[in-house]
């Protein structure tokens, strides 16, 4: 049969890992497809017998006919119950071995690094988990249900006609390895084939979410044709490459159907001269038929099965890629576990870049007190946002150390560390579900009056009251009819209800009206109160309220001050700060 390079084998192991759990399924599946295959092949002896009883004029063996009526009719009863079981078991081990994998997918995609979603487009991921791996189940379970019966179909048939004559086995043995050739033959060609559908159906996939998720910049700068060309030409060489992949697997059955109609005509000529010179009666020719029928009939759906797998393995290839990427370095062993943190931050001779060619952060350091309010400003690009990475650990440091309360964050368990933070970013992230459960998000055990009292503190209690259904009204991911300031007030709600020792504000209230984002700095004044708090804003009058403002240009702190001793300097801050408020 076909032969498997490299990464289809290495495939073919993972699968065979992961369908070696439930051996115990597999092994009674093999045992009632011996069943199916020996009652199947039991059935023409019968019926040949029962030709003989019927040959010659006035030969007729009622007695005996009914007999063996008898027992074809007990055979196809237990071929049809061992047959349903058979392929019940074999469903549910295909889908119990999807199921892992997929749930294995994803547990690897929340412990992949941030570096490796950030630099692959969504909707491949997404293709991966989703379309990937369903495409692998359906050659899995085809695998499973034809595979078994097939391959012992095949060599039981031998074993019967052997029995029967030797001579006319030895036909069939020698017209055998035609349909090998060219089942093997097409299945080198299909698999590259179906990759590449893969892959093109990923990019189709990745461009669909992308385009979807941000329908209103399409429409706004006109994009819709060009969103069209790049979708229409991508679909063009899915429709391409999937046309030969399909073409390619076709033509296996009727070309494996030619050889065996050639294997079958090779008996019938065989078996006539035998029959006529005596070497077999009626009934004998009869069943050898039928066994050449059944022995030619598992190569057109082992072919079949064969290019189905071709599909399965391109498909399983890239899912078990996603899954053998490497995750985050895991906690150490004897991590701490960050509790009721004092707020004492210090970064020491600290170097990041996401790209090594590209520098960012070079040698920053920077000490941060229990409770005190820390701005970082700068132009766009300075490493503002990334200071907030490398303090969550989203990111690791290249160089130097990072530490929390005296203890290394990679010293610190992740979960622990970012439960010690509150972070409210500048893109907004809501789930699907009621606005109760996208307030509770991380406290899912709050109770009504505290999940009510975190909205009155940012503001957010009065226009969800005048939603539908109130708190249970149900939003997509996308917020739905809900303003961008709106969905900001309910991410401000979501930390106000946890209310953790630090503080990170990414351009928390840059979608927020002034009026609001007065009444939300002193729901934030106040929530800040004993907590260490990172501020990142654009607005400076946002942030002249800090204890210490931090300047950042090219990765580095060039300034560091309280505002009226920034403005005193006459730095770049002072430029910051003038270019926002200066009289027109």
């Amino acid at each position: 049969m076909a032969k498997f390079d490299e990464k289809q084998k290495t495939a073919i192991r993972k699968i065979l890992v992961y369908i070696g759990q439930y051996k115990g399924w597999v092994i009674l599946s093999l045992f009632l497809a011996v069943v199916t295959v020996a009652t199947t092949l039991y059935a023409p002896v019968l019926l040949g017998r029962g030709v003989d009883l019927i040959v010659g004029k006035g030969n007729v063996d009622f007695a005996g006919l009914f007999q063996i009526l008898k027992q074809i009719a007990v055979l196809i009863v237990i071929t049809a119950a061992a047959q349903w079981l058979m392929n019940h078991i074999n469903n549910k081990i295909t889908y119990r071995v999807v199921m892992d994998i997929r749930t294995k997918a994803f547990d690897h995609l929340e412990v992949l690094p941030l570096k490796y979603v950030d630099s692959h487009r969504h909707g491949d991921i997404l293709s991966r988990v989703i379309a990937d791996i369903d495409q692998f189940s359906e050659g899995l379970l085809m695998g499973f249900t034809q595979l078994f019966t097939g391959v012992m179909t095949i060599f039981g048939t031998l074993i019967f006609m052997l029995s029967v004559n030797p001579f006319i086995t030895a036909v069939v043995v020698i017209l055998t390895p035609i349909s090998l050739f060219v089942a093997s033959f097409i299945a080198k060609k299909t698999f590259s084939m179906f990759q590449l559908q893969s892959q093109t159906r990923g990019e189709l996939t990745a461009l669909v979410d992308e385009v979807l998720g941000n329908e209103k910049v399409v429409q706004a700068f006109g994009r819709e044709e060009a969103a069209q060309k790049q979708f229409e030409e991508i679909n063009e060489r899915l429709q391409k490459c999937s046309l030969r992949a399909i073409f390619f697997s076709s033509i296996t059955n009727p070309s494996t159907r030619f050889v065996n109609g050639l294997v079958y005509a090779g008996v019938c000529i065989a078996g006539a001269f035998a029959a006529i010179q005596g070497m077999l009666s009626v009934g004998q020719l009869s069943a050898f038929l039928s066994y050449a029928n059944q022995y030619t009939k598992p190569f057109n759906e082992i072919s079949g099965v064969v290019t189905e797998l071709q599909n399965a393995l391109a498909s399983a290839s890239r899912v078990f890629e996603l899954i053998d990427e490497e995750p985050i370095t895991p906690d150490a062993p004897d991590a701490r576990k960050l509790a009721d943190a004092e707020g004492k931050v210090e970064l020491a001779h600290v170097h990041f870049s996401y790209d090594p060619q590209v520098r960012l952060i070079e040698d920053l350091n920077l000490s941060v007190h229990p409770g005190q309010r820390v701005a970082i400003v700068g132009p766009t690009g300075c490493g503002k946002s990334t200071v907030i990475n490398l303090l969550m650990r989203f990111y690791d440091v290249d160089k130097g150390s990072i530490s929390v309360d005296g203890t290394d964050i990679r010293n610190i368990t992740r979960k622990s560390l970012r439960t010690s933070y509150g972070m409210v970013l500048q893109e907004t992230w809501l789930r699907s579900g009621t606005i109760r459960e996208n307030i509770a998000y991380g406290r899912p055990d709050a109770t009504e009056e505290e999940i009510t009292q975190a909205a009155k503190q940012a503001h957010a209690h009065s226009f969800i009251k005048r939603m539908p259904q109130g708190y249970d009204t149900v939003i997509s991911e996308d917020g739905g009819s809900l303003s961008q300031g709106q969905k900001q007030l309910l991410c401000i709600a979501r930390v106000m209800l946890c209310l953790p020792p630090m503080l990170i504000l990414d351009e928390a209230t840059s979608s927020i009206d002034t009026m609001t984002e007065i009444r939300i700095q002193k729901a934030f004044a106040k929530m800040m109160e004993g907590r260490t708090s990172f501020i990142v804003a654009h607005r400076l009058s946002t942030i002249k309220e800090s204890d210490v403002i931090l300047v950042m240009r090219d990765g580095k702190i060039i300034e560091q001050g309280s505002h009226e001793e920034l403005l005193e300097k006459k730095g770049f801050y002072a430029e910051l700060y003038n270019s926002q408020f200066a009289a027109v």
